[in-house]
């Protein structure tokens, strides 16, 4: 079967692109922008990548077009297709009929920690021989690829709450059906498509009411969302993580004694810095426990865990200072990055800020940012020409550190004349951020 993705080069698409090619589709792709890890991937397994919607991609006629969400009405390969008659699917639906039926699925929701806590189950159920097929948000060290069909009956999964097509409003992850599901955490976020918190709750939901009865959910007790998502109706096993009747942690982020309630399970060494992914391991122990991987098996493969790329991933050192790339877009993320690298032994902390997303260009969160910087000793952002929001107001409360550019250029000339020796430069977008990691090294290197 030949598939043609629109919106190839987006995390999930080339996901999916790469499941289809590895089952022995055909697959060719269009999109309007590429860049790493996803345009690598897709260049390393042979996929060809278009430029722009054209409808001339569309020839010779694929048997199916898989629609990203990136795609809307207006588009001309889409009103090709429209006009065409030609089939269409979106990507979630094609991975339900044709991956995941028949398979044990372990979803992974939440507002933050979903690439995360889903390559680390994927790598404990490869550890534990299990051979799991999955499709994650990003690129597992362990695995160097970001989605595979695997080998057993069990399909790892990050599990997005965003809309799944133009033509298809509900959440992308109704189409999975899990047996297994983790809701990591709930905050507000995707303003473009949700008007508020309750909206998403009600997405939540319906995520629960596809769980089976035999299956479980693994849910952050610390959450008031998910708690009111809940108390819209339940019907599986409910397994608490991060409280103290449920399963927890005492001591420090990378070293700590677990606990299913009252009763110590052992000593866990972690290679992953930061409380929360401290909380995100719980959550991961909890989901690989309900498919029968031992805990020892679950502590001993967790030192081996590479976590993601753009997760607190070095990207290089120069003059002295530590270049990070990290992909935290909602001031949540942005907070407890900042403090896992905080906690880390080192310099200073220059936090860098592209404010990407569709929900932090239109200032929904504006107000929050101020206080998710707190911890960074310089902060420089960069005032996008499409941000919503004035930034130099929203932002006056971080102070004298705070170091506001409109121009990519002056952005990297500001931070390489303020660097020095010793420093950690965290730079923090959920875009390629116009090079700026190789760019900034390359002054650094200058002088």
């Amino acid at each position: 079967m030949h598939l043609h993705i629109l919106g190839i080069c987006g995390t999930f698409m080339a996901g999916i692109a790469a499941i289809a090619r590895e089952a022995g589709h055909k697959v060719t792709g269009s999109d309007a922008n590429a860049w790493p890890p996803m345009s690598t991937q897709l260049e390393a397994l042979g996929i060809t990548v278009m430029q722009g919607y054209e409808p001339a991609h569309l020839s010779p006629v694929p048997d199916i077009v898989v629609v990203g969400n990136v795609v809307t009405r207006g588009n001309a390969a889409m009103e090709y297709v429209l006009d065409a008659g030609l089939p269409y699917t979106s990507g979630p639906q094609w991975l339900a009929e044709n991956v995941l039926y028949g398979r044990h699925v372990l979803a992974v929701a939440g507002t933050h920690g979903k690439t995360t806590t889903t390559s680390l189950l994927a790598w404990l159920l490869e550890y534990a021989g299990l051979e799991p097929g999955f499709l994650v948000g990003g690129v597992p060290q362990n695995f160097g690829i970001s989605a595979r069909l695997g080998k057993s009956k069990y399909f790892v999964i990050e599990a997005d709450e965003y809309d799944t097509a133009f033509f298809d409003k509900r959440s992308k992850f109704v189409h999975y059906r899990p047996r297994t599901a983790i809701l990591n955490n709930l905050e507000y976020d995707h303003a473009d498509i949700f008007p508020d918190l309750a909206a998403i709750e009600r997405q939540f939901h319906h995520l629960v009411r596809t769980v089976p009865r035999s299956g479980r959910l693994v849910v952050n007790g610390r959450s008031e969302a998910l708690t009111r998502v809940l108390q819209q109706g339940c019907w599986s096993e409910v397994v608490r993580f991060d409280v103290a009747q449920g399963w927890h942690a005492e001591g420090e982020p990378q070293d700590y004694e677990l606990f299913i309630g009252a009763s110590a399970q052992g000593r866990v060494s972690s290679p992953l810095a930061g409380l929360h992914n401290r909380t995100n391991t719980l959550a991961a122990f909890a989901a690989a426990q309900h498919v029968g991987v031992p805990l020892s098996t679950l502590i001993e493969g967790l030192q081996s865990f590479r976590s993601v790329k753009r997760r607190l991933e070095v990207v290089g050192e120069a003059g002295g200072v530590t270049v990070y790339d990290d992909f935290a877009h909602h001031p949540t993320a942005i907070e407890v990055t900042i403090d896992a690298l905080r906690r880390q032994p080192g310099g200073r902390v220059l936090a860098v800020l592209e404010p990407r997303s569709n929900t932090m260009r239109l200032g929904t969160q504006a107000d929050e940012l101020a206080h998710s910087l707190r911890d960074a000793d310089l902060c420089f952002v960069y005032a996008r020409p499409d941000l919503k929001w004035d930034a130099p107001r929203a932002l006056e409360r971080v102070g004298a550190r705070l170091r506001i550019a409109t121009e990519l250029d002056e952005l990297i000339a500001r931070i390489a004349a303020e660097a020095r020796p010793g420093d950690r430069v965290l730079v923090m977008s959920n875009g390629d951020f116009g090079g700026i990691h190789g760019k900034l090294l390359q002054r650094l290197r200058a002088g």
